[in-house]
């Protein structure tokens, strides 16, 4: 006899390719497959995804847009997940704000280049289009992100890893709990991370 599925693995369980093409992915990934491995169960309580420093170059009121390529090149990453209570319901329509070094690893402070945030969906589910960052003098790459649930809800401000960089090892901010979850796909990579909010 096997144990019943989490709630957490029904939500994901569900999402099929079809799911996840609908929320836009590029045809480059939609010609891999677009379904993304689910994620470990979790239990009763959910760890909370921590928290990490803003760092300097943050810059408020970015547009909305679910697409921050930009023109240039640059490996195309498409990040996909959901933002989840601790007891892993789905938050619809929590706010996800990211910024990043472009591929050259300078930050726009000007203006808003690789920097937009968006609305996760009524499943919780959000979907964002970029570049991977290029190295940030001093730092291993990432990605910053800032959430809120709702309109009164908590701020989460962290970071996000990418998995076998060699910096991580140097970088004296970098959390093994923040490395997303990276396959390759034609022209990039597919990436999954999940948000679990701490009220």
């Amino acid at each position: 006899m096997t144990d019943a599925p989490s709630r957490r693995d029904l939500i994901i369980t569900s999402l099929s390719a079809a799911g996840f093409a609908s929320l836009g992915l590029p045809e480059e990934a939609l010609a891999q497959g677009a379904e993304l491995p689910a994620t470990p169960a979790c239990d009763a309580q959910a760890a909370a995804t921590p928290r990490q420093t803003e760092g300097p170059y943050f810059t408020p009121s970015s547009p909305q847009r679910s697409d921050l390529r930009e023109d240039g090149a640059g490996e195309l990453l498409v990040l996909s997940g959901f933002v989840l209570t601790r007891q892993c319901r789905p938050i619809p329509g929590a706010l996800l704000d990211f910024w990043q070094a472009d591929p050259s690893g300078q930050y726009d402070n000007r203006g808003f280049r690789f920097r937009g945030h968006l609305f996760a969906d009524a499943q919780g589910r959000y979907q964002f289009i970029t570049r991977a960052p290029g190295l940030y003098p001093g730092r291993t790459r990432h990605l910053h992100v800032k959430l809120r649930g709702g309109a009164q809800g908590p701020v989460l401000t962290t970071q996000l890893y990418f998995p076998d960089e060699p910096g991580n090892r140097r970088d004296g901010l970098f959390d093994s709990r923040l490395l997303m979850k990276l396959r390759p796909a034609e022209g990039g990579q597919l990436g999954r991370f999940d948000f679990v909010l701490a009220g």
